[in-house]
């Protein structure tokens, strides 16, 4: 007897496949999601009553090179949270079903994860040669719901800020680096320093911040933190002392420097020089 492969070992334990339908490119299954109770996305709070039921239809990753689809009977609970703005929400499965997503979260994970490595309209061809339905502007909403989900990563009392092109010439923005770690932990929208009294309003524990020679960012620093030290990064100081080292020159020494010619300096040829001259032409 042969063995045949069993869809339900790719799935959690929550979803129960019901049915599996397929034709030469598509493949649907249909799976009920068997929760008792599910928990608020706005204020957290565990719901036991169901409102009613409906169905989604999510891409999963593709079975041998074939769109996959799974149709889900997915519930709808009321949240029991009286002041809560949400009357009403999809169950969701944590690690597997998000709430209101089109695609399951492992569809996602490797959309993302293709996109950092390579770039969005790359990944998004990629994508559609493995019939796996997506665009770039798709992926590109994708990767930024994503980031606006995550915590706000903590930071040291040292900060690096900069400013960066989203697009050369038309947009840009504001980077803030942890001086501890090195690394990013946010990039903010402009580079006027709003967003960054935003921000620094949030972190009054900064002590120092390293930047370059923008005035926005050193009035938005003042502003916000005024005890806080300021610092010129290496390359800006450079910057500073060869303008520093150029305008002290420029204030002693005139613009331009004229050597003054003189005809009389021309050394007449000497009597020697002329004998020897003669000499030659007698001979």
């Amino acid at each position: 007897m042969k063995d045949t492969l069993e869809l339900q070992k790719f799935y959690p334990e929550e979803i129960g496949i019901t049915e599996v339908t397929q034709n030469e490119k598509e493949i649907y299954i249909h799976v009920s999601v068997q929760s008792k109770n599910c928990t608020c996305p706005k204020c957290g709070v565990l719901s036991e009553h169901k409102h009613g039921t409906y169905k989604r239809k999510l891409q999963d990753l593709p079975i041998l090179g074939r769109t996959t689809y799974l149709i889900v009977n997915a519930s709808e609970y009321q949240c029991d949270d009286s002041s809560c703005d949400v009357t009403t929400f999809v169950e969701n499965v944590d690690g597997f079903l998000n709430y209101y997503s089109r695609m399951t979260e492992r569809c996602e994970d490797f959309i993302c994860t293709l996109a950092l490595e390579t770039n969005c309209e790359g990944s998004a061809r990629i994508c559609r040669s493995m019939n796996l339905k997506t665009s770039g502007d798709s992926i590109i909403r994708l990767l930024t719901k994503r980031y606006a989900a995550q915590p706000e990563v903590p930071c040291g009392s040292i900060i690096g800020v900069d400013d960066f092109a989203f697009k050369k010439r038309h947009t840009y923005g504001t980077i803030i680096v942890d001086e501890a770690t090195h690394k990013p932990v946010a990039i903010l929208d402009g580079r006027d320093g709003k967003t960054l009294k935003e921000w620094l309003s949030k972190n009054k524990h900064i002590k120092a911040v390293t930047r370059d020679r923008a005035s926005a960012y050193s009035a938005a620093i003042k502003e916000i933190l005024p005890e806080a030290m300021q610092i010129a990064d290496r390359f800006h100081l450079h910057q500073n002392l060869l303008e520093a080292i150029r305008n002290t020159i420029s204030s002693v020494l005139p613009v331009d420097i004229r050597i003054p010619s003189d005809s009389n300096s021309i050394a007449e040829p000497s009597v020697e020089n002329d004998g020897k001259k003669k000499a030659i032409q007698c001979g």
